[in-house]
């Protein structure tokens, strides 16, 4: 467009030269009108494409980088261009001119007849539209920093209504939050509340507590002054807007919980060695696993052939697991009368020989899939884990219960320098109960009262007792004659059973037992010195070897006398009122749940246990009632652990994976609810977790370990029960830096 090569002066002066022809003349004349049309079109064309760019670039609208292009393009190229076009100059002198014709006068304009170009309209709306969203995300980005200022501020409206804490309530809240701690130095617990409470009542501003009166019992009061305490803290630290995300100690990588929940049972024995801890859990598992709700994992250890011949009983062995698991079902299911389904697994064990006793050998919580780390019982929580050497049971599982079936303080005290013994140990169970476990029942009150820890029977009887109980009823109803036996004794034949305070008892009272034989069935390391001690003092009591109680031969028995005060809760002494007979017990916490049968008879002193025999054996007992009969089976048994375990709880709530019931809520003065776990830390927390720390590290000391009374090599499984159990190597488990 800078140089069209078009001659626009008039055709007068175009045609240069004299006249020609009429023909000539004519056809010049036509061609000059046909070339000025099409000029005149073209010009007409250039001055609206001018007017177009014009009105275009003196747009008052941000430019595109497109267009910024075009206009520095068009500025530079009219200034070096040799010849251009003054497109502006173009659409000035056409603007002037008036165009007339057939088709109006009307001038033409660019902004008043035609559209806006759709590119250009588009363009103009988008930047619009940018624009609108830049000042809103703008104001939202404000807005944003203004709330996260004000929640920063170190003086919330709430505060005012708050008064501070003093120096005497954090005392007091370190002390009540120290109590773990004391309790592993021996200091008593009645002592910090004492404190606890002198330190609150100084306090000057009363209206902050709303202690209950001082006739009320003392322990009330002090309960009362603790979750006073609890809510003042945490209103207080709610006031400053603080909220508390979780313990220190705490591991939140947790199984996650499915529809459908798992249960494992760890114990410390399995059969055919007939103990309590390989027993009763077998009855757990297969009475839980009766349930929809959850799956059951009985995990029982396995020993090497070594050890087997030197617990099992009649030099009973086993190949391998599985064989061992088709005898523990099928001994199982000939007792309860319906088809089991729970799994079994298996664990590396050790025997130990001093004190006849199975250890673990490795981490036993790595046998439990991760997938099924839900929910963990323990039976024997302290034995599980005196050399525990692996991962905390409480970071694994979401909910941990305990189950205490052995009175370990009164077996050790009859040891040898038996009293320092006792007083470590007490203090070692106090720690791994406190470090792994949420919940902790214990059979009786015999047992050591250890933390987190209430009391509760949820062990039953064998359904097959409760049937000779059912039809010794039935036969005395029709009047035959159901006892042709005088009394008996059953139990394993080691001192700390009973057969010290037995034989003190018919050493004492020879006369006044003159004429009454008693049987007594049992195998032990203490058989031959038992048995001679008798003879030696002339006692009248006839030895017989061990056999299961529900053996026919035994029912015929009236008298059961069992006289240990070692027994946390005796399964025998159960069995025996299951099926109807006489029971002679001492009056112990041991007995206290027999103490509602009529056909227990307890004793105090030993002219009482010379009564109480002579009584049973001169009258006949009383048949259990429906209810008497319900309380000894396991059926009661599973629903008091359900309930005293909070079992029932965890499996309804599936939100609660903490256990322990760390959400605990408290009634604020203002009548609003509180939740103490998440507004204050909680230093129990801290101390349980640094106690575990503390015995996890001394647990990997093999020194410690053996100075400890530890089985050598137990900290890991050893080659036999990788074999055995087709686990990986030891070395390769558990490696060794060059190896």
């Amino acid at each position: 467009m800078a140089s069209f090569g078009v001659d626009t002066r008039p055709a007068t002066a175009a045609s240069g030269g004299g006249g020609g022809g009429g023909a000539g003349a004519g056809t010049g004349e036509g061609a000059l009108s046909f070339l000025s049309r099409s000029l005149r079109e073209d010009l007409r064309l250039i001055r609206a494409r001018a007017g177009e760019l014009e009105t275009f670039l003196n747009a008052p609208v941000a430019e595109p980088e497109l267009f910024a292009r075009l206009r520095r393009a068009y500025s530079s190229s009219a200034s070096s261009a040799r010849t251009r076009l003054d497109l502006s100059a173009i659409g000035k002198a056409f603007e002037a001119e008036s165009w007339r014709g057939a088709r109006g006068q009307a001038r033409w304009r660019w902004e008043e007849e035609a559209e806006e170009w759709e590119p250009v309209r588009m363009v103009k709306a988008r930047l619009r539209e940018l624009e609108r969203r830049q000042g809103q995300s703008a104001s939202d980005m404000l807005h944003k920093v203004k709330l996260s200022l004000k929640s920063m501020s170190f003086a919330p409206e709430a505060s005012e209504d708050v008064p501070p804490l003093d120096l005497g309530e954090l005392f007091a809240y370190f002390l009540k939050q120290s109590v773990p701690l004391f309790d592993q130095l021996g200091i008593k617990r009645d002592v910090c509340d004492k404190l606890v409470e002198s330190l609150c009542s100084k306090r000057k501003d009363h209206h902050a507590y709303n202690f209950q009166s001082t006739s009320e019992p003392s322990s009330l009061r002090n309960d009362n002054v603790g979750d006073e305490l609890d809510l003042r803290i945490a209103s207080v630290l709610q006031s400053t807007g603080h909220r508390y995300e979780g313990g220190f100690w705490r591991d939140e990588q947790k199984s996650d919980i499915s529809d459908k929940r798992h249960v494992a049972i760890v114990t410390t024995a399995s059969l055919p060695w007939m103990t309590g801890t390989a027993v009763n859990p077998l009855f757990r598992a297969a009475y839980l696993a009766r349930s929809s709700k959850q799956n059951v994992t009985l995990v029982v250890p396995w020993l090497c052939k070594s050890d087997q011949e030197l617990v099992y009983p009649n030099s009973m062995t086993f190949n391998s697991p599985e064989e061992q698991e088709n005898y523990m079902r099928n001994w199982l299911e000939e007792r309860v009368g319906f088809k089991t389904d729970f799994k079994i697994s298996f664990y590396p064990g050790k025997f130990q020989k001093e004190r006849r006793s199975i250890i673990p050998a490795g981490d036993t919580s790595q046998f439990i899939p991760s997938k099924e780390a839900d929910i963990a019982i323990l039976e024997e929580p302290e034995h599980l884990n005196w050399y525990h050497h692996g991962k905390r049971w409480t970071d694994k599982f979401n909910h941990v219960i305990g189950v205490v079936h052995t009175n370990y303080l009164e077996y050790i005290k009859r040891e040898k320098n038996g009293a320092i013994q006792a007083f470590f140990v007490k203090h070692i169970n106090n720690l791994v109960a406190r470090a792994y476990c949420h919940k902790i029942l214990r059979l009786s009150g015999a047992t050591q009262d250890l933390p987190k820890s209430m009391i509760c029977n949820v062990h039953g009887v064998n359904p097959k007792f409760l049937e000779v109980g059912e039809r010794i009823a039935a036969e005395r109803e029709s009047g035959q004659q159901s006892f042709s036996k005088g009394a008996y004794f059953l139990g394993k034949m080691v001192w700390a059973k009973g057969y010290r305070e037995l034989i003190d008892l018919f050493a004492k009272h020879k006369s006044d037992l003159e004429g009454f034989k008693l049987d007594i069935y049992g195998n032990g390391e203490d058989s031959h010195e038992v048995q001679s001690t008798a003879r030696k003092l002339n006692l009248n009591l006839n030895f017989h070897k061990g056999r299961d109680h529900a053996d026919d031969s035994l029912h015929g028995y009236k008298v059961f006398i069992n006289p240990s005060i070692s027994d946390v809760l005796c399964t025998a002494t159960a069995e025996a009122l299951a099926m109807g007979k006489f029971v002679v017990c001492a009056d112990h916490p041991s007995n206290d749940f027999f103490r509602s049968f009529p056909n227990c008879l307890t004793y105090k002193t030993s002219e009482d246990f010379v009564a109480r025999v002579k009584e049973a054996m001169t009258r006949d007992p009383q048949p259990l009632t429906p209810e008497q009969r319900y309380d000894l089976s396991w059926e009661a048994a599973t629903q008091r652990f359900m309930e005293h375990s909070e079992l029932d709880k965890v499996l309804n709530d599936s939100s609660n994976c903490s256990g322990g019931g760390s959400g605990t809520e408290l009634d604020g003065s203002a009548g609003r609810r509180m939740r103490k776990s998440v507004s204050a830390p909680n230093i129990s927390d801290v101390v349980d977790g640094g106690l575990a720390f503390a015995h996890y590290c001394l647990t990997g000391s093999e020194l410690l370990r053996l100075s400890t009374g530890a089985v050598p090599g137990t900290r890991d499984y050893s080659k036999q029960h990788s074999s055995d159990l087709r686990l990986l190597p030891p070395q390769v488990q558990n490696p060794i830096y060059g190896w």
